[in-house]
């Protein structure tokens, strides 16, 4: 079961996890338009954007390039794709995933008003 973190929880997810944990990614899965109408600031972690349809032909560079307890967060535009994509991982083997539940749409109403909603 993937852990849904509402956007307000993000910070406190960022502090909870173990010292030497490598940096988190927040996987931005929305494409290429969106991510030009809206984007997050990468404070606290990596900004990786690769669109949903992408995720299965790039697994396994990204399996090489990130250990399995890479902590990712899954980001599209409300919470579904990003969910689906938080699945794929799980299933792929990555341990510590979780989904940002409501998308960049409730990280603007519950982190960063500063990002647009669309």
């Amino acid at each position: 079961m993937i852990q849904q973190l509402a956007p307000a929880d993000f910070a406190a997810w960022l502090a909870s996890l173990p010292a030497g944990t490598p940096t988190p990614i927040v996987l931005d899965v929305r494409e290429p338009w969106e991510l030009q109408t809206a984007s997050v600031k990468a404070e606290g972690f990596t900004l990786v954007h690769i669109p949903m349809r992408e995720v299965p032909v790039r697994l396994e560079g990204l399996q090489e390039e990130l250990p399995v307890d890479q902590p990712v967060a899954c980001l599209c535009h409300h919470g579904a794709r990003s969910m689906q994509v938080a699945n794929y991982l799980a299933q792929n083997g990555f341990t510590q995933v979780v989904n940002l539940h409501g998308g960049i749409n409730a990280w603007s109403q519950q982190r960063d008003a500063s990002v647009p909603q669309y």
